[in-house]
């Protein structure tokens, strides 16, 4: 009997090893005359450990200069558990980006679907996310150009940097990260810092953010799921605050906040209101953060440009009275602040790449991307392409001068019917810190830390900067 067991359990896994393999070779031999050239790799892994392996994010990496040198801008692998066409080509990337929901559509691993939920704006396609997108586009309308928005984003640059003043030395990233977080907990939730709430959000925040960009194993304990359970927990708090809201609707006046609008909005179900709540947080906090630390990394490397960038800010302070607040229509004057962000965007890849999957057999050219492969159109080879950008690996904010920001060579916040609806937020409140930051402090960095993608960018010391506080 036991001689029985084993021998079902040795055909058993030996079925699960040829299927794995037959999964993994057959799509090689599918086709094979039109689908781009390249390699597979392992079975069931393939080569997303060295698509993955970490590399200065002003640069394509060892894996895409390799596979781009021997096969070309277009090319199959096997990727995240399934055979994919990555495109470095700008041409290809922009087909994709406007053919969502036609040809294309979003295609996240699995994983990223149990941490961030299944109707986030991130992960849903169809009907739920042209909702969803909707109703952002409408707040971010209605939003970035209020005073009552402007004036929180400078008051809350102002109190990080007058915490900077008696200290020789800061953690760039954490401080931007403090700075992003009080700025949308405030325009979202309407929360101050000092709220108990805050602080409980901002814990479970923390553990969410770590664990998704953790090995995605649910095993109580690990990273990934700390993780799943803290976005439980921030989802619980949000809906506790609604029930608040609602029940002190009558006997207090209106907030001037996301929530307060969201909880008019008739299209989106009671999860989806959360859900976008959550959604809001993470793209105010972490993607807006980075590109703050960016931009200060750059800068810090071009001493050209950080004093164009000052004499732009104190020209527009001196057309101020000295404790006025910034307007809009300060911020359409900053335009060399807007060549930086766009520059430190194209230079540091906040966005590497996005996933999508073919929902038939697609022609592009003389390659067929086949129905159900994944689709990989990455944006670092197009930003970093000496072919479309001269001197593609310098910082150089000038090249951005008389020239159109939203073009097909330069997608830093993706395109078509998922463009980042806040991307706009996001650069008012770079733009308006910058404003401050260089009018009071120089600073340079320390033992030559860089961005670098993991594929997700991060700075591998947090961005140290000595500082020295100046008059303006």
């Amino acid at each position: 009997m036991a001689v029985g067991f084993w021998f079902v359990l040795l055909v058993g896994l030996v079925g699960l090893v040829l299927g794995l393999i037959l999964n993994h070779f057959l799509p090689l031999f599918f086709k094979l005359g039109h689908v781009p050239k390249g390699t597979f790799g392992w079975p069931l892994l393939g080569e997303t450990l060295c698509f993955l392996k970490p590399h200065p994010s002003n640069s394509l990496g060892a894996f895409l200069q390799d596979r781009c040198s021997r096969f070309g801008k277009v090319f199959k692998s096997h990727l995240f558990f399934s055979p994919t066409v990555v495109s470095c080509d700008q041409e290809l990337n922009y087909f994709i980006l406007q053919n969502e929901d036609k040809l294309f559509q979003c295609s996240y691993p699995k994983p990223i679907h149990g941490i961030l939920g299944k109707i986030s704006m991130l992960v849903a396609v169809g009907d739920t996310h042209k909702r969803l997108r909707n109703v952002a586009l409408s707040l971010v309308t209605t939003t970035k150009t209020k005073p009552e928005f402007l004036n929180e984003v400078e008051r809350a640059a102002i109190r990080v940097l007058d915490s900077w003043k008696d200290k020789p030395q800061i953690i760039f990233c954490e401080e931007a990260r403090k700075f992003t977080f009080n700025v949308i907990v405030k325009q979202v939730l309407g929360l101050t810092p000092d709220d108990p709430q805050t602080a409980k959000i901002l814990q479970d925040f923390l553990t969410f953010m770590r664990g998704l960009i953790s090995l995605p194993l649910y095993i109580p304990g690990t990273p990934y799921a700390r993780a799943v359970q803290a976005r439980i927990r921030i989802s619980s708090t949000v809906k506790a605050i609604i029930e608040e809201r609602r029940r002190d609707a009558e006997n207090s006046s209106k907030r001037d906040d996301f929530l307060e609008i969201l909880l008019c909005v008739d299209t989106l179900s009671e999860d989806e209101k959360v859900s976008f709540v959550l959604d809001s947080l993470l793209g105010g906090y972490e993607t807006t953060s980075l590109l703050m630390a960016l931009a200060v990394h750059f800068l810090g490397k071009s001493p050209t440009a950080l004093e164009q960038l000052k004499l732009e800010h104190q020209k527009i302070r001196s057309m101020k009275q000295k404790d006025d607040y910034l307007n809009w229509d300060d911020y359409k004057r900053m335009d060399f602040t807007q060549n930086v962000i766009h520059e430190a965007l194209r230079c540091g890849n906040v966005v590497k790449f996005v996933h999508r999957k073919a929902l038939k057999d697609v022609k592009f050219r003389d390659y067929l991307i086949p129905s159900g492969w994944k689709v990989l159109p990455v944006f670092s080879a197009v930003h970093l392409d000496p072919s479309l950008h001269a001197s593609a690996l310098q910082f150089h904010p000038w090249r951005w001068e008389g020239r159109d920001q939203t073009c097909k060579k330069f997608t830093p916040f993706g395109g078509g019917s998922r463009c980042c609806p806040g991307s706009e937020l996001a650069k008012i409140q770079v733009a308006f810190f910058l404003h401050h930051l260089v009018q009071n402090f120089r600073w340079n960095t320390k033992d030559g830390d860089q961005p670098f993608a993991y594929p997700y960018v991060e700075f591998q010391r947090g961005l140290a900067l000595n500082l020295d506080h100046c008059s303006t």
